[in-house]
């Protein structure tokens, strides 16, 4: 598995992004998204795990209650 790891985006998402994660089998990011519209464009490219950071508002954080998430015994829910 090819994974796309990327963090501190804080709504910018560089052009260069597309051509690195070009075949990931997976995105994480690692918070401080900084806009939903970043996810948007990243699961164009692979499905996406992220988390939210400091910078990161209300209504970024319940979108990223619909991602998946980790829990300590090893599976993941939605």
């Amino acid at each position: 598995m090819r994974l796309g790891i990327i963090s501190d985006t804080h709504g910018k998402l560089r052009p260069e992004v597309f051509d690195l994660f070009s075949g990931v089998d997976h995105i994480l990011h690692a918070g401080d998204v900084g806009s939903a519209d970043i996810l948007t464009e990243l699961e164009v490219l692979a499905p996406v795990t992220a988390v939210y950071g400091n910078v990161d508002d209300f209504d970024l954080r319940d979108v990223s209650r619909r991602l998946p998430s980790w829990n300590w015994t090893g599976s993941t829910s939605r």
